[in-house]
């Protein structure tokens, strides 16, 4: 019998990338879990309160991500209760279910993190559950796993900074962010306009002075065409309110769309805390973000030509069949072209 792997799933972009990395892992079995509430506190808060509504783990969020799966065919195993699995891919390490604890682990980078506020040293600090933090300052930082993929260089430094061993990171890049120069070839009908990509601030309980934003905005974009693409999670209609009220007459505003396209022919981009700032960066373009952008130049993940689903499946697969002492695994483990080799004496 093929070896099975769970992967954990989050977000639609978490979701999408573990399908990407699946796809190079034909000789396994693999399944596919939405992140889960494995603790009667998470179960509890679910079940009575509306706290979690904001997150991948309830409500529609954890609805697209599960249609993104069955419009895929692919196996679902939500809670990993159907299989005895050989590795475990997480999406996170704030929430690592206490049954995968002796599994073998592979976290995967979906994107940004989130900035460290002074609840996210305290709650480290005192030992609470990661999610405490309201956010995901903590990601990649809590060590829990046994392998962790980093995006770049400056995120695998981060993250051993904030708590995780050396000796578990290895860069490998993340797919949707490790390509973007094709993005430049496209039909998107606008160009040279400063564009706004919002965040889902609000839908997910934090503080967002909306209007504040869209006047900095129009002050930054001095008199040019404006476009904002909205987070798919707003809402929509009183997005487009704030915008129709704030911003010149003139303002593009699209929901939906290719938002890589969109970067590409804008000349300046402005955002909030998003991801999408790493596309602006990779391609040369002016940008400006609620974080340091000498920091996300630091940080933004590697382009490696689309490459990186594939490298994670290599290590997945390495570490699945490696025989040795886990916190030896990485210093053995080298990337080839087509083909990785492996100390004979201690792999199976």
């Amino acid at each position: 019998m093929r070896r099975k792997i769970l992967f954990i799933t989050g977000s639609i972009n978490q979701t999408s990338q573990m399908h990407q990395i699946s796809k190079h892992l034909d000789d396994y079995d693999c399944w596919f879990s939405q992140l889960f509430p494995d603790t009667s506190f998470l179960q509890a808060v679910i079940k009575n309160t509306s706290l979690a509504n904001g997150t991948v783990l309830t409500g529609q969020f954890k609805e697209r991500s599960e249609s993104y799966l069955q419009e895929h065919h692919l196996q679902v195993d939500y809670g990993g209760n159907l299989n005895n699995y050989d590795l475990v891919v997480n999406c996170t390490d704030m929430i690592v279910a206490e049954k995968f604890r002796k599994t073998k682990t592979v976290w995967v980078q979906e994107g940004m993190i989130d900035k460290r506020t002074a609840l996210t040293g305290f709650v480290k600090a005192v030992g609470l559950p990661p999610y405490f933090t309201g956010n995901t300052s903590l990601n990649g930082s809590t060590n829990v796993c046994d392998i962790y993929c980093a995006a770049s260089e400056g995120y695998k430094n981060h993250f051993i900074k904030h708590g995780t061993d050396a000796d578990k990171l290895i860069v490998t890049g993340i797919p949707n962010y490790d390509n973007h120069e094709p993005l430049l070839y496209n039909d998107f009908p606008f160009r040279n306009y400063v564009m706004v990509a919002t965040s889902d601030m609000r839908e997910t309980y934090k503080f967002e002075n909306r209007p504040a934003f869209i006047k900095s905005a129009v002050k930054i974009a001095a008199g040019r065409q404006m476009l904002f693409k909205l987070h798919p999670n707003e809402n929509v209609a009183r997005a487009k309110s704030e915008i129709r009220k704030y911003a010149p007459a003139n303002t593009l505003i699209f929901h939906t769309g290719n938002t890589g396209h969109m970067i590409a022919n804008c000349c300046e981009l402005i955002t909030q805390y998003s991801t999408v700032v790493y596309t602006g960066i990779a391609l040369g373009k002016k940008v400006n973000s609620w974080f340091d952008v000498e920091e996300l130049k630091r940080l933004a993940p590697v382009q490696n030509g689309g490459t990186s689903a594939k490298k994670i499946a290599q290590v997945c697969s390495s570490y699945l069949n490696y025989m040795g002492p886990k916190e030896d695994f990485l210093a053995d483990f080298v990337f080839e072209a087509e083909i990785i080799k492996y100390d004979e004496l201690k792999y199976a």
